[in-house]
């Protein structure tokens, strides 16, 4: 077996240039499928980092009976225990609290039912960054008695900055909820749903507003990416239990993971498409070089060698080229993704304006998950080590006589 190794290596650079064709199909096979894989992966990682960001962030702590049922009365109290367990799980970068409820937003004659959300203006802005999104006016301040309102809301309502907003609604364990309260700033995000019928309010006077001081209907947290998602969430179920419940994001919007989903399974078909390319472009340098070789292995034969010694030495040959292909493919591909990684590629035109009309970057993302390396490696291996049967065929079926006079 030793010696059968030995000869293989030998034999691939008694013709170098057949060898470095061969290698050079697997390479470019190994390189193309990685960098498909690595965009494909940084694209659902930027949709899903700009949809978190924008709103629900990655997790959110909220009553147990809430998500059910999203009362003003299913509400949790702030408390320092919450707080420091929340502030112990390292994966945590930023947290922030909120009280959302309903209530209709009037002015003179004028009603419309709106989603009335308290906030801690600056940790808010750390997660969402809704001070970008102020069109007139200015951002809310801490203890601020202001509003920040959708843009066509207040278009709806017939009112700008500086007018005031009657809002009614029902408080904490069904009390009346009114009040009047100054519009800070106009905001204009980039979905109409949130232009149409959003209402910004410090936290500590949206909790005046509905009476429920220092209650909550979620914390908001995020953490640096996706990937660390369910080891966070494990991490936060062991410290924060019932009447509390932890949801993720994909948990609180399935539509968007069924989105990604369907867009992947999409990519699985175009990835299998060029793995039949690469395949058979393998495959095609493979059969060149039997071709080539017929003589020869017609030759060994004639004068004595096994053709299981024989077809033992090309099925390592053809080990050996896809291993130095992949390998090489595998290290080419570092640099490249590396730099596209620190260095996401613009979309220009109008896509790009597209992408920056609905709050998304407009740049394309390379992921830098180790699977999106060894699994094309692998694959691309595999692949290669299917077809290193071919010659092992070829040489147990081989008619001597036909391959000498090749």
């Amino acid at each position: 077996m030793k010696s059968n190794i030995v000869m293989a290596w030998r034999n691939l650079w008694r013709n170098k240039r057949r060898t470095l064709i061969t290698v050079a199909s697997i390479f470019f096979g190994v390189l193309l499928s990685t960098v498909m894989s690595s965009m494909q992966e940084g694209s659902y990682s930027s949709m899903i980092d700009n949809i978190v960001k924008f709103y629900s962030g990655y997790i959110q702590v909220h009553n147990d009976k809430y998500w059910d049922n999203k009362t003003i009365n299913n509400t949790f109290e702030a408390n320092q225990a919450l707080v420091q367990n929340i502030e112990e799980v390292s994966d945590i970068v930023n947290y922030a609290p909120r009280l959302e409820f309903f209530a209709l937003a009037s002015s003179e004659e004028i009603t419309r039912g709106s989603i009335i959300l308290g906030i801690d203006p600056v940790k808010e802005n750390q997660i969402t960054e809704i001070s970008k999104w102020i069109a007139e006016g200015e951002y809310l301040t801490e203890e601020d008695d202001g509003l920040l309102v959708g843009f066509d809301l207040a278009k709806y309502l017939q009112l700008s900055v500086g007018d005031t907003l009657v809002m009614i609604g029902q408080g904490y364990h069904g009390v009346s909820a009114a009040g009047k309260y100054p519009i800070r700033g106009i905001l204009k995000f980039p979905s109409p749903e949130l232009n149409k019928q959003t209402i910004y309010m410090e936290l500590s006077n949206c909790q005046e507003f509905f009476t429920c001081e220092n209650r909550l209907t979620s914390f908001v947290l995020m953490i640096d990416n996706q990937y660390q998602l369910q080891r966070t969430k494990r991490k936060l179920e062991e410290v924060i239990a019932s009447p509390y419940s932890i949801m993720s994001w994909d948990e609180m919007h399935p539509e968007i993971l069924q989105m990604v989903e369907a867009d992947r399974a999409g990519g699985v078909f175009m990835k299998a498409i060029l793995y039949v390319v690469i395949g058979f472009g393998i495959f095609g340098t493979i059969m060149m070089m039997v071709a080539d070789r017929k003589r020869e292995m017609g030759v060994m034969i004639a004068i004595g060698m096994q053709r299981f010694r024989l077809a033992a030495i090309l099925f390592f040959e053809t080990v050996y080229i896809g291993f130095i292909g992949v390998l090489v493919g595998f290290v080419f591909s570092i640099p490249i993704i590396a730099y596209y990684y620190n260095n996401p590629i613009p979309i220009p035109g109008d896509a790009g304006k597209t992408f920056t009309d609905m709050g998304i970057e407009p740049l394309l993302y390379f992921s830098w998950l180790p699977s999106v390396f060894y699994n094309q490696v692998i694959t691309v291996f595999v692949i290669t080590a299917v077809i290193a049967i071919y010659p092992v065929i070829t040489a147990n079926k081989m008619k001597v006589h036909l391959a000498l006079r090749a």
